[in-house]
């Protein structure tokens, strides 16, 4: 037996052992962390079967040396865990049989956006971690972080591209839903505890490595803290162990059915390799302390650098130390293969299923009740935004509000609509609902007595809505049986507001920026003193951490 294949020998030995082993495109391989597709049916993709799929499996794996992917999107439970059995089954065929380190975005939750986050699907469905923070229970957490690390290490996931690190502390800018608030304390503390939750007590063979994002760099130094504290959690992607640059920093990125553009940033006369040797901002990505590229799938442009004198190959040589080292520590060289019949039994199981129902209903957030909650008896409902066949367990459903005792609306976060754009399921813009849908809103909301809940992706000026709602409710991601149940007195909701809620998009641009290069910036004589206070609009609507007892 080959010295890094016996379990036997300490891990840095077999590191060492299967190093010396590898050629210059070997090593390479390793420092691409590219996105793979997969077929319905669980077999592999290859070129030419999708718009998007430029290279095959086969092509990425046994010529490329990849060894670490990104699978998006949502499949059935068995043709996954059937998938990743093929493709590990690939990469044993190989010269070293390296195996492949599988990751994944977000997927126990309510949003889709490719890239970014999968909806739940077959995984139990748990609030967004921002839901986490607004109930702000670490052993909670730690739990959700337990139950993510069991589901997926069933089909073969071992690597969780989070938990998000970042302060929720700018709504008009995107993805505030992955973060834990604007607290720096309690985003530490709830990073922290999910880290414990994916890996446990030290990383091996039971663990999901987690991929703590994203580097604050720039921002006041209160957006280091929570970083600083996934880093005590031991993290195994972190500052002291694997960096990973952010995805489609070199060329184009197939996301979501759509491509987009590099992030040259100022290097656009660059070629690709150019960019690996000289990204971000015209720093060397690799000597700043970069050990893989995210998204990325061009080994040959490494090798080119190595082979030109730009880049040392010792250089190379401690990146692929550090991603080999993950994998003997996450045991992946003995177990590579996952039970498709397991997976099935653990994915979506019962007990995880109850746990995550009943984090959303203790989620949401009562915000203003002028003596409507809780509902009782059976009354005439008109919703809107909801299922009427979840109403119908509720009350009598309606088609005319004005036959109606009480009104449900649900409402999504405001944003700006961006069609065409190869973002545009990014939400972002102003926190604030137009001018025509507000005074849809607000007719409805004068017509008859009106509980309505709003879906918090990011903070929302809603000051009118306040005023006249007969009731307030707060999400971040729950199903109209949780709400309902809040709202008839069978569940109790125990949320607080994880950042406070603007008075307008005015009070929103008055106040203090978080970027590098407004007022506040760290290197402007202008700046205050770094506090835990992210949250400054003037005359918020709702402060950080209100909520009402029903």
């Amino acid at each position: 037996m080959l010295p890094y294949l016996d379990p036997d020998r300490p891990v840095d030995e077999r590191v060492e052992d299967l190093l010396a082993r590898m050629t210059l495109a070997e090593k390479a391989g390793q420092l691409f962390h590219a996105t793979l597709t997969m077929n319905g049916d669980g077999t592999l993709t290859e070129a030419g079967e999708g718009p998007f799929v430029r290279q095959g499996t086969t092509e990425l794996v046994a010529e490329g040396h990849l060894t670490h992917f990104n699978l998006p999107g949502r499949y059935g439970v068995r043709e996954t865990a059937e998938w990743v059995n093929r493709l590990q089954t690939l990469a044993a065929d190989t010269r070293l049989s390296i195996p492949v380190t599988l990751s994944t975005d977000p997927r126990h939750a309510f949003t889709d956006d490719p890239g970014a986050s999968s909806r739940s699907g077959a995984f139990s469905v748990w609030p967004e971690p921002v839901g986490l923070a607004a109930i702000g229970e670490p052993e909670l957490v730690e739990q959700f972080g337990n139950t993510v690390r069991r589901e997926y290490l069933s089909v073969g996931f071992r690597v969780a591209l989070h938990p998000r690190a970042d302060l929720s502390t700018e709504p008009r800018r995107p993805r505030r839903s992955g973060m834990f608030g604007s607290s720096v304390e309690g985003t530490s503390a709830l990073v922290q505890a999910y880290v414990r939750g994916l890996q446990g007590p030290r990383l091996g063979h039971r663990s999901v490595a987690a991929m703590v994002k994203h580097s604050p760099s720039g921002m006041r130094d209160l957006h280091l803290a929570p970083s600083g504290a996934a880093i005590e959690a031991d993290r195994s992607q972190g500052i002291e162990g694997i960096v990973c640059t952010d995805w489609g920093l070199l060329g184009e990125a197939p996301i979501g059915g759509e491509t987009r553009q590099a992030r040259d940033r100022g290097v656009e006369h660059l070629t690709v390799a150019e960019r690996a040797a000289d990204a971000s901002d015209a720093a060397d990505a690799l000597h700043a302390g970069a050990d893989r590229f995210g998204g990325e799938q061009c080994p040959e442009a490494i090798v080119r650098l190595v082979r030109s004198g730009r880049i040392p190959e010792e250089r190379v040589d401690a990146c692929v130390r550090r991603l080999l080292r993950q994998k003997f520590v996450l045991g992946l060289f003995e177990h590579r293969y996952v039970d498709p019949d397991r997976a099935e039994e653990t994915v979506g199981a019962a007990d995880f299923t109850a746990l995550g129902e009943a984090a959303q209903r203790r989620s949401l957030t009562v915000l203003t009740n002028h003596s409507l909650l809780p509902l009782s008896d059976r009354p005439n409902l008109y919703v809107e935004g909801l299922g009427a066949q979840t109403a119908s367990l509720y009350g009598n459903v309606v088609a005319d509000p004005a036959h109606a005792d009480v009104a449900v609306l649900r409402l999504r976060t405001p944003y700006d609509e961006r069609p065409g754009s190869p973002e545009s399921s990014i939400h972002s813009g102003s926190p604030a609902f137009g001018e025509e849908r507000l005074k849809e809103i607000l007719a409805l909301l004068e017509t008859v007595p009106t509980l309505v809940c709003v879906r918090l992706e990011r903070p929302v000026a809603l000051p009118e809505i306040a005023a006249k709602a007969a009731a307030l409710v707060a999400d971040y991601g729950a199903s109209d049986a949780a709400l309902l149940d809040v709202a008839f007195g069978r569940a109790r909701a125990e949320g607080r507001l994880p950042f406070e809620l603007p008075r307008s998009t005015a009070a929103l641009e008055a106040s203090r920026p978080d970027g590098p290069d407004g007022p506040d910036s760290p290197d402007s004589p202008d700046s205050p003193d770094d506090t835990d206070d992210t949250d400054d609009t003037e005359g918020p609507v709702f402060p950080y951490g209100h909520g009402l007892a029903l």
